[in-house]
């Protein structure tokens, strides 16, 4: 009887194991873009673990999409901005040609104080933006801004469950945000290179847990 019931005890562990396993996603295997689509003419690739995007001559938007769409889910990153650094990570997002609706969570330098004035002129890394809707729906405070580490590898941990989208920056909570019409948003995770050129910004660790 007692082993019986170890038995059926280990199976239970088992059985939770591979349920958790099979909730847990590495959207980049660490080789090539199996899995992702290219949008746009900017450069995407591969290299040493890390997916890197730059500029290309057109010096236009350029996006990197995951085949498969994520509806509820816990997105951790890693990003590493050079030159200038603005991207950002989409959710819920559809795509004809380099024009995508949905969610942005923002990836931007910091924000730069104005000359002979109080006020900041950034990205708002860590807010949301709807791209070809509403535009901003949320920024993070000023005081936040100081988290983000240029040049350097930051941390990002996105979560959408239902209308509520939560940021994380480096381990500390950035925004949270509930919103009917995210609620109802359906679509795939985009990586976003920014127009203007002179950009590079490169992503590793980009491990996705599916929320049931």
């Amino acid at each position: 009887m007692k082993t019986l019931i170890y038995q059926l005890f280990s199976l239970l562990i088992l059985l939770g194991s591979y349920s958790y396993s099979q909730s847990s996603v590495a959207l980049f295997n660490g080789k090539d873009l199996s899995g992702w689509t290219i949008h746009g003419d900017e450069k995407w690739y591969a290299e040493d673990g890390e997916i890197i995007c730059e500029s290309g001559p057109k010096k236009g938007y350029g996006y990197l999409s995951t085949l498969e769409h994520y509806d509820d889910f816990e997105l951790s990153l890693e990003f590493k901005q050079e030159a200038n650094g603005n991207s950002g990570v989409f959710f819920r997002s559809t795509l004809e040609g380099t024009k995508i609706s949905g969610w942005q969570v923002e990836v931007a330098p910091p924000c730069k104080l104005e000359h002979n004035s109080s006020s900041c002129r950034g990205d708002h890394t860590g807010g949301i933006y709807e791209s070809y809707g509403r535009g901003w729906l949320i920024k993070p405070g000023f005081e936040k801004d100081k988290l983000l580490k240029m040049g350097e590898w930051n941390s990002l941990l996105i979560t959408v469950s239902g209308s509520k989208v939560i940021t994380n920056l480096n381990g500390i909570k950035m925004i949270e945000l509930t919103d009917e019409k995210i609620g109802k948003g359906k679509g795939s995770i985009a990586l976003q290179i920014h127009d203007g050129g002179g950009i590079k910004v490169k992503w590793r660790n980009i491990n996705l847990k599916v929320l049931k």
